[in-house]
Formats: C-alpha cells, sequence, structure tokens
C-alpha cells in the first residue's frame, strides 16, 4: 500500500496543474516540429495540427489571419547582427517578435531598449533557456515569471508570447503557461541561421525564406547570422510581393 500511495501522489503532483483549476494533463516531454509536409498553400501542416490539438492552451503554431507572416527573432546571445536587422526591419515598416532570454535582457539593454522603443514585441523565452518540460509547475513559474518581473521592473513592458526553449513542452507546461497568463507562440517555418559557419549562400537564404511563404505564418529566425542580415531585407520585399502582409 506504502508504495501504490507514493506512486499515485507522483502521478497526481505531475498531472494537476498549479492552481488545481487545470485539471489532468500529460507531462510527457515532447519536441515541436512543422515537418515537411504542406497542403495546397504551402502551410505546414504539422503546424496546422498542432494548432487543433493545442489551443485550449493558448499555444500556436500559426495565426489566424490570412496572408500574415509574423518575423520572430530567439535572442540567446548577441553576435553584432541585431542593430542591422532592427534596421531593416524599419526601413520596410515591419514590426517583429524578439524572444529573450534573462542572459539577453541583462547584457543588452540597448537593444532590448532600442525594440521597445520601435515598437517591436518583447517576448518571454525563459530566464536560464530551460526545458520546460523537465521542471515542476513552481519552478516553471519561476523560469518564466522571474524574467517577466524583470523585464517589467527594467523597462517598463509587460510580456505576453512565450516561447519554450529548444521547443520543448509538454500538456502540463502548455496549461501552466496558459495560467502564467502567457500566450505560447511556436512557429511553422524555421530558416537555420543558428549554425552560423554553415550558412548558405544569399542567394539560396533568400529564396528558402520567401520560398516557405503561407498564410498564418509564424517565421523562427536569429540575429546571430551575417547571412540572415544580409538577405532580410529582400526577403522582406519578396513576400510582399507575393501578397503577404508583414
Amino acid at each position: 500500500m506504502k508504495i501504490k500511495s507514493i506512486i499515485f501522489a507522483a502521478v497526481l503532483f505531475c498531472s494537476v496543474s498549479f492552481s488545481m483549476n487545470a485539471g489532468a494533463y500529460s507531462c510527457e516531454k515532447k519536441g515541436y516540429g512543422q515537418g515537411t509536409a504542406v497542403d495546397s498553400g504551402n502551410c505546414p501542416t504539422g503546424a496546422a495540427d498542432f494548432n487543433n490539438a493545442n489551443r485550449q492552451y493558448d499555444a500556436y503554431a500559426l495565426t489566424s489571419e490570412e496572408n500574415r507572416i509574423i518575423l520572430t527573432f530567439d535572442q540567446g546571445y548577441e553576435n553584432g547582427y541585431t542593430a542591422p536587422i532592427l534596421d531593416t526591419l524599419k526601413e520596410k515598416n515591419v514590426k517583429a517578435i524578439f524572444f529573450l532570454t534573462g542572459d539577453y535582457a541583462k547584457k543588452e539593454d540597448k537593444l532590448v531598449q532600442r525594440m521597445i522603443d520601435e515598437g517591436h514585441v518583447i517576448g518571454n523565452h525563459g530566464m536560464t533557456h530551460a526545458s520546460i518540460p523537465e521542471l515542476s509547475d513552481s519552478e516553471i513559474e519561476e523560469e518564466i515569471m522571474s524574467l517577466h518581473n524583470f523585464i517589467l521592473d527594467k523597462y517598463g513592458y509587460e510580456m505576453q508570447y512565450f516561447r519554450p526553449p529548444c521547443g520543448e513542452y509538454s500538456e502540463q507546461s502548455l496549461a501552466v503557461t496558459k495560467e502564467l497568463g502567457y500566450k505560447t507562440l511556436f512557429w511553422s517555418f524555421a530558416y537555420v541561421d543558428w549554425k552560423t559557419d554553415a550558412q548558405p549562400e544569399p542567394g539560396e537564404a533568400l529564396e528558402r525564406i520567401s520560398g516557405a511563404g503561407h498564410s498564418g505564418g509564424i517565421y523562427l529566425l536569429h540575429s546571430v547570422s551575417a547571412t540572415n542580415a544580409q538577405v532580410l531585407g529582400d526577403a522582406i520585399d519578396s513576400l510582399r510581393s507575393k501578397g503577404f502582409v508583414l
């Protein structure tokens, strides 16, 4: 009986959110990926499937807006290209979402303030970039809200979007994130620009980014690649020429 009681207690801890209001959810760790299959509108079917399965948690890999594409940048460290990217976004009149880690928010205050001043959205990428589904409910709260409160105190900005580091999640982590007042944003297109020593030629990079356009797209980019920064303006122009709004 003692062993059964311990097992029951462990399952209960894993299955019920910290507020006890969300019900029972799976703690199984999952890694998000949109896959390569697309529908007739070039939209990744994996992203659409994720939306259908997880919208109850305010978790999305696509937006519902036809012909709109949202550019998002994960900001883990600075490599000298964020300022040129901000220059391009300002020139093209595009607002993006920048998902900050705690380390970036603390070290790069001038760039963060510029993002805010120029009308971009600041998103939460976790104080320590921890694997969210590996944390307890209270640890998830600390990981998200410690950065939330830091940004609020230092910059006077209140974040509302969270991106789980490495795209790792569980039903439980999505539910806890929602209870903290956050929407979770994944992506429907990821450009592998974080491998800075293995970037394609600019023309190929441009084709990858512009060729992936689809309605409701959420693009995952990083600001650490010289190639990325170089082709961003042309990619925006190309996507707009195809009828997309950024």
